[in-house]
């Protein structure tokens, strides 16, 4: 099925809606969350020296920006529900661009890494590919990006009052690749548990650094 305009106005309306009526219970949820293990996926891989700048893409509360500020790196985070954009903005003390994921505006070869911890499934499918382009072109040549979402097989649309796909590997290999997009690892969450019981797929990828004249 194909979303017209006002499918997509009204998937992100009602999605952020549910995130803004629930901010201060989403943040109790999550704030110990540990995702250690993303964040070093992210960082390891990136070439530039640091410190870097890095986007907290769907950066919530400001958890993991806070983390990525206090590391020494330069971080941005991307939030489109205004009540955790302004949660992160106070908890993080880091810049929060207040965008939702379908109308996004970033400055091009800016960051040295995208981190896109649980939110780039509240993409649509159809739009899936467009969003991803611009999140390449936000990177650097050579920079990185991190996604980790909640695994699935092609399932899309309303759950409860959020819009989710859930794609499995090979489908998200299709999705990265066609953006242009370069493998450099996957692995599913939380570690240390047989796969049934790994909801989440992670994975690092790299936008290719052009080659040098006469090569």
């Amino acid at each position: 099925m194909t979303l017209n305009a006002e499918d997509l106005e009204r998937i992100t309306a009602l999605t952020l809606a549910h995130y803004n009526q629930r901010a201060q219970e989403f943040w109790a949820g999550t704030r110990e969350h540990d995702v250690s293990q993303n964040i070093a996926a992210l960082l390891r891989p990136i070439e530039a020296p640091p410190p870097f700048a890095i986007l907290d893409f769907g950066c919530g509360p400001g958890r993991d920006l806070k983390t990525f500020s206090q590391l020494g790196h330069h971080a941005i985070g991307l939030e489109g529900a205004a009540q955790l954009a302004a949660m992160a903005r106070a908890y993080s003390g880091c810049e929060v661009l207040e965008q939702n994921f379908l109308e996004l505006d970033l400055p091009a070869s800016h960051f040295d890494g995208v981190f896109a911890n649980a939110a780039l499934f509240h993409v649509p499918g159809q739009e899936l590919p467009r969003v991803l382009m611009q999140l390449r072109a936000a990177l650097k040549p050579g920079g990185v990006l991190f996604s980790s979402n909640p695994r699935g097989t092609g399932q899309e649309g309303w759950r409860g009052e959020r819009y989710s796909a859930f794609h499995d590997l090979a489908a998200w290999r299709a999705y990265m690749s066609a953006a242009g997009f370069i493998e450099l690892a996957h692995y599913y969450r939380p570690a240390g548990l047989p796969l049934e019981q790994q909801p989440w797929l992670a994975s690092v990828w790299r936008k290719p650094a052009p080659r040098p004249p006469g090569r």
